[in-house]
């Protein structure tokens, strides 16, 4: 008979190595060639492993024994020819007879073409796993989720088990043919050794075809006689259900019913939550104290199962009667659910992949006329190539077709094999993984009637060999595609992973496992997989899906215990804007001023510019570590600004006045030199961002040091006069000092000259602090009634006066009492850069106290005071941040968080935040409607000009802020506010505050809230 590349690969000699299932994937050389191929050209020992598929370097993809008579001889069929590594029988290299040809020519017997049909080149694997990919992502779009074909199904699903969960559990299975109950009582010591009792009911076969009702009033009724039997006691009993059908879920207690598979066809069913459908038949029996709170497929409770030891099983597939996986994504990936952050195990429900025909060139005439005699023709089109319910149903297509060619069975009566079911996917098993899979063969075929010789049971067995290897590549490529999902969507250069496996194929046949591993380690070779064997994972690993939720609950409710001072309600929002307003009124008072806690100070600053300013100015900038000196051109055609960044050395912070005002003086004369200055006199604008008491537009007197700073001899003092008499010591007579305002003025100053609406400046940065305009004849500590002047609010120390202690939580008083300034600016304590680290940080420390983090493990680190800098929420906050990069943040502070710990963390850093930008809301809240009130307006728009790190670094801080402006007391009227979110610059006489020249000719943003 001729010999042709195709009957080579059908029976090429293979170097490929029992891969050990728990053993890592197998790797290539710097060359390209799989280790298991290196080295000198061998024959293969006569129980060496065959290839019916090789790739191109030669190494073979799926393996297989020789075929044995029955006893226990080698056959060399007529259809097989040795390939060795470096060449064929005719002398051709294996890369003359690539995979990726389903033919070569007409001299291919009818069993090589069979064989070769049913064989998928690692060229085309690499692409099904592509599309499974892509079908993946498809299923996880909330805009594409409705037309994919995996559904990739939320579970609800949050965290695999810690080794931790205790208690007596109840689970209940409903199986094809029958339920079964389980007792499970898991100890706290790992999960090594729960307790288990069990019990199964036979589920007569009208039930499974009748009312919905009846299913769950059977079900229910076998929980009531097994927790009879055992004599359970009446405490609270929390129930675990397996329901192996494809849902909808909403909550990992509610689930809709999608649609019946596997015989079963109850009416009233589909659509419906079938959790509540079980609670209602379980309350029917009086079992008021059964809960049912979980709801699971056997694909999660394999994973759960996998993941009781050490390391967590993060993936799992079952190979059975049908096919499915599961696998924790991002939780953010999966937009069908709510959950944004951590972890989310996804049911892909992957045996309906292909379904949309991405499958249709791997398809043989064998597998399409095994979709069209089942019941749900072109559906489940990947379980149809996978599932053992099919793999037997295959084998005997694929033989009616040889015997039609007269190439099997001759002389027999071959129309046994045209009865549905005849050969089932065991006796496949039975055919290819065991040493008397040739007399197996004969005796299944002989009792269906057939005579067939020992070459027809050496094909039949090459036969079952192929499709069966098929299935496995085809796993391997699905679970490769989940790998290298995980891999990206974790940003990780290498995932290791252990995988939860189940199921009929995986168990019953030892090259079905070697065949998943080797080939997922081809086509994922960044992922290093360990293959675990699930230990009834539809009965044990209930039970563990059952005990992590109910852990998760009640950390839940113990993190929610420890937050709840944190969170504001809109209540208490518009209990502190009214208490803000309260607190300005006293601050404007000449009487009252004295005993306010939001000092109201005047700024002498009567009007926000109107765009005809022009002119060059000086600009001082003092307002922490590092002092800016600018100069500033206003033209009609635009701002033009050079400036230059001076370091103010801690020993002059925190030395004498004199040696802190001349060392200004250096640097702006240092300034003046190199922008050819010295021999003009322009007039100056001094930002000073300190608490000052304004006497005039440029006579301000300090009332304390902030931000680090002590200099001895300038409180009490009129800061212009200190740098004007640092000027006459250096003897710089051209320094003419017209304006000395704070940040939060600039701020205001520089919006309103782009926009004239512009009349409230804030700060949330370092500090935080808010100044607007106020009609005069409310401005008590001033003398005139005409006209308007900015005041500046010194808001952070709203509150010193006792007026927030309700606000203040156990952590801000812990970080209070260590500031220099305890008990003082408390408003700013709440909401400034400076302090919010430092909350987290006390916050982070009672959750480590209470085990609810980092398993509760002493972290000394965390005890540094500021270890914890407010940045690090800025990063952790970022959308999208993969929870890799949180734990990264988190080793750098040396503490080792668990993913489950990061999310935790980046939960108390969004808390504290929002928090801050809530009470930012509620202060400039009081602020507009003060201003709204002032004016007589029923509605009042405004522009507030916005400053400071926080406000710029902060991924969500402002957003908050919109989002959380209470509402105008009673509702009647809307005050609508359009924020300007700008970087402040000053522009009275001058600026004082300065920044790259973009930020007054970049685009504004602007939003509207409605408060």
């Amino acid at each position: 008979m001729p010999r042709c590349a195709a009957r080579r690969r059908g029976e090429g000699a293979s170097h490929w190595p029992a891969a050990a299932p728990n053993r890592p994937m197998a790797r290539r050389d710097a060359r390209g060639r799989c280790f298991c191929c290196r080295g000198q050209r061998q024959r293969p020992p006569e129980d060496a492993l065959c290839a019916i598929a090789v790739v191109g370097h030669g190494c073979p993809l799926y393996p297989r024994l020789p075929g044995r008579d029955c006893s226990g001889r080698t056959l060399q069929s007529d259809d097989a020819v040795e390939t060795t590594a470096d060449g064929d029988a005719e002398g051709r290299s294996p890369a003359s007879h690539q995979l990726g040809h389903r033919s070569d020519g007409p001299a291919c017997t009818p069993v090589q073409r069979a064989l070769l049909e049913l064989t998928i080149p690692l060229e085309t694997l690499q692409a099904v796993k592509g599309r499974m990919m892509q079908a993946m992502r498809k299923g996880l779009s909330r805009q594409t989720h409705a037309q994919a074909n995996m559904r990739m199904l939320p579970t609800y699903i949050c965290s695999t088990p810690d080794g931790t969960e205790r208690g007596d559990l109840l689970v209940v299975e409903l199986c094809q043919s029958h339920v079964r109950t389980l007792w499970v009582t898991l100890l706290g010591d790992g999960n090594q050794s729960p307790q288990m009792m069990s019990r199964i009911f036979n589920v007569p076969g009208d039930i499974t075809r009748g009312k919905g009702e009846v299913l769950f009033d059977f079900i229910a009724q076998c929980v009531c006689q097994f927790l009879a039997g055992i004599g359970s006691p009446q405490h609270r009993l929390p129930l675990g259900f397996v329901f192996p059908f494809s849902c909808r879920q909403t909550r990992l207690d509610k689930a809709e019913l999608i649609s019946w598979s596997k015989g079963f066809s109850c009416s009233d069913v589909e659509g419906k939550d079938v959790v509540q459908l079980l609670q209602s038949a379980i309350n029917k029996q009086e079992l008021c104290h059964v809960d049912v709170v979980a709801l699971m497929n056997d694909t999660v409770g394999t994973m759960m199962t996998c993941g009781m030891g050490g390391e967590p099983c993060e993936v799992a597939l079952v190979v059975d009667t049908g096919t499915n996986s599961c696998f924790m994504a991002e939780a953010q990936q999966v937009e069908m659910a709510e959950e944004t952050s951590g972890r989310m195990c996804v049911n892909t429900e992957w045996g309906c992949f292909g379904d949309d025909g991405t499958l249709s060139d791997i398809l043989t005439p064998y597998d399409q006329r095994v979709d069209q005699e089942s019941s749900n023709p072109g559906e489940k089109r990947f379980e149809k190539l996978v599932g053992s319910l099919y793999l037997g149903e295959i084998v005997r297509h694929t033989l009616i077709t040889l015997a039609a060619e007269k190439v099997v069975f001759t002389g027999s009566n071959v129309a046994v094999l045209r009865t549905k079911d005849v050969l089932k996917t065991q006796q496949v098993l039975e055919i290819i993984d065991s040493e008397e899979g040739m007399t197996k063969a004969r005796r299944a075929l002989e009792v269906l009637g057939l005579r067939p010789s020992e070459r027809d049971c050496c094909r039949v067995q090459q036969i079952c060999r192929v499709v069966v290897s098929r299935a496995a590549a085809l796993c391997a490529a699905g679970l490769a595609a989940i790998l290298s999902h995980m891999c990206q969507s974790r940003e990780l250069e290498r995932l290791v992973v252990n995988v939860g496996v189940d199921g009929e194929l995986y168990r019953g046949y030892s090259r079905f496992r070697e065949i998943l591993q080797s080939v997922t380690g081809l086509l994922a070779p960044e992922c290093m997989v360990t293959l675990l064997p699930s230990v009834d994972g539809t009965g044990r690993g209930a039970a563990m899906v059952t005990a992590v939720a109910l852990r998760l609950a009640a950390h839940r409710r113990e993190v929610d215990r420890l937050l709840a001072p944190l969170r504001l309600s809109r209540t208490d929002l518009e209990r502190v804007q009214a208490l803000m307003r309260q607190e300005m009124e006293l601050g404007l008072g000449r009487e009252s001023n004295a005993n306010a806690s939001i000092r109201m100070l005047p700024t002498y600053v009567r009007s926000t510019p109107d765009g005809t300013e022009r002119g060059e100015f000086l600009a001082l900038d003092l307002g922490g570590t590092n002092f800016r000196v600018l100069v500033v051109r206003v033209a009609q055609d635009g701002i033009r600004m050079a400036s230059e960044i001076y370091v103010i050395p801690t020993t002059i912070m925190q030395g004498t006045g004199e040696a802190l005002f001349d060392h200004i003086m250096e640097c702006i004369m240092d300034f003046q030199l190199k922008q050819a200055l010295m021999e003009q006199v322009l007039p100056l604008g001094f930002t000073f961002s300190f608490p000052c008491q304004q006497l005039g537009l440029d006579k301000a007197v300090l009332l304390c040091w902030t931000k680090g700073f002590s200099a001895s001899g300038c409180v009490g003092q009129d800061v212009v006069q200190l740098l004007r008499e640092a000027a006459q010591r250096k003897q710089h007579l051209g320094l003419k000092v017209v304006a000395v305002v704070n940040d939060t003025v600039g701020t205001m100053m520089s919006c309103g000259y782009d926009d004239p609406k512009c009349e409230i400046g804030l700060i949330v940065g370092t500090g935080t602090n808010a100044c607007y305009m106020e009609e005069m004849r409310n401005v008590g500590t001033v003398e005139g009634e005409q006209g308007r002047m900015c005041i500046n609010m010194e808001w952070g120390a709203f509150g010193d006066n006792g007026c927030l202690d309700d606000i203040f939580t156990n952590y801000d008083r812990l970080v209070d009492e260590k500031t220099i300034n305890a008990g003082k600016q408390r408003f700013e304590k709440l909401i400034s850069g400076m302090y919010l680290g430092e909350i987290v940080r006390h916050v982070l420390l009672a959750l480590v106290e209470k085990q609810l983090l980092f398993r509760g493990k002493p972290c000394p680190k965390l005890q540094t005071r500021d270890i914890f800098q407010t940045k690090f929420l800025s990063t952790i906050e970022i959308d999208g941040l993969a929870l890799r990069k949180v734990q990264a943040i988190l080793e750098d502070l040396e503490l080792q968080a668990s993913f489950e710990d990061s999310v935790l963390v980046r939960e108390v850093c969004q808390t504290v935040s929002l928090r801050a930008a809530q009470l930012c809301a509620a202060g400039l809240a009081a602020v507009v409607e003060k201003m709204r009130e002032n004016r007589g307006l029923d509605q009042l728009a405004i522009t507030v000009g916005v400053d400071g790190t926080l406000y710029k670094m902060h991924p969500h801080f402002w957003a908050s802020v919109l989002q959380s402006a209470p509402r105008v007391p009673g509702g009647s009227r809307l005050l609508m506010i359009f924020w300007r979110m700008r970087k402040g610059i000053l522009k009275a006489l001058g600026p004082t505050r300065a920044g790259a020249p973009t930020s007054l000719s970049g685009t504004s943003q602007s939003e509207n809230l409605v408060s």
